[in-house]
């Protein structure tokens, strides 16, 4: 079965460099390099912020790794635990040994994670396809799951030619040279390719093989298993979830949880409105007592 893997050891030494100038360039303050086995493969997670309390565990999206939540650990660090992760089978400092068929795999990766971490209860924060297995995760191993919090995360709705367009556009843009780039990103809406220092991270990651399954979307009855507190953050103008029929879907299915359209915003919403998916996470991580 295939893995995701580096094409040749020269585009691993080439990805390794890059990662490690963006980690030194996006994450100067303190934090500790956690390898963790499971049985997908060695996991790389950094730890940041305090020893003791309830952890927030931070998914990237499709093709990112930990680094793509540097501009909110400093923030979420000074009164929580984080462990920002790098999932197995993205271009990042994991190790792939055995292949992820779906959702399930997905999610009892994530489980094999937590509980090597000695997490009895995490708040998870997944973006995009992090969101999708934070949600597999939370419907598969539903103890482990102290609250959620999914930004524009897959797994809602199908992804549609404006999706895969939206994507194609927004890896385009990422190759432009950095004076255009402000333009294209206004242009496909897509505001992560004015990260400099990720976009050369994704440009050094083409030699990476990605062999993830795709995200499906959650039927009605998977979404009404969801116990965890959970908060959703949508982008107004996102290129995969409709901000009309995604929201009535979540509402009538998952009544319990919350449910925000941040204005403006699109599927890049971390960089889009960085504040509202900060404010989000806080609010979820400290629920209010009555």
């Amino acid at each position: 079965m295939r893995i995701s893997e580096f094409r040749n050891g020269k585009a691993e030494a080439r990805f390794r460099t890059a990662y490690e100038r963006a980690l030194t360039e996006l994450w100067p303050g303190p934090r500790t390099a956690l390898d963790v086995p499971t049985r997908f493969g060695t996991t790389r997670v950094h730890r940041a912020g305090p020893a003791h309390g309830q952890p927030i565990v931070l998914l990237a999206g499709s093709g990112g790794n930990a680094l793509m939540w540097h501009a909110y650990v400093e923030r979420l660090a000074e009164r929580h635990p984080v462990l920002a992760v790098d999932t197995v089978g993205e271009p990042g400092a994991s190790v792939q040994t055995a292949p992820i068929l779906d959702g399930h795999d997905a999610a009892d990766w994530l489980e094999d994670l937590l509980a090597a971490l000695d997490v009895p209860a995490a708040h998870l924060v997944g973006c995009s396809y992090g969101g999708w297995i934070a949600l597999h995760h939370q419907i598969r191993h539903p103890g482990r799951t102290a609250a959620l919090t999914l930004v524009d995360p897959a797994g809602l709705a199908d992804a549609g030619r404006r999706f895969y367009t939206w994507l194609v556009l927004g890896g385009l843009a990422a190759l432009a040279p950095r004076p255009l780039r402000p333009r294209l990103a206004r242009a496909v809406g897509n505001s992560a390719v004015l990260e400099t220092e990720l976009m050369a991270l994704m440009r050094a990651s083409t030699g990476f093989r990605r062999r993830l399954p795709l995200a499906d979307t959650l039927d009605d009855g998977q979404l009404r298993r969801l116990s965890a507190p959970t908060l959703f953050l949508l982008g107004e103008r996102s290129a995969l979830n409709d901000a009309r029929t995604v929201p009535e879907r979540l509402r009538r299915l998952v009544p319990a949880a919350r449910v925000e359209v941040v204005p403006g915003a699109g599927h890049a919403l971390p960089t889009d409105d960085p504040a509202a998916v900060l404010a989000g996470i806080l609010s979820a991580a400290s629920p209010r007592t009555s």
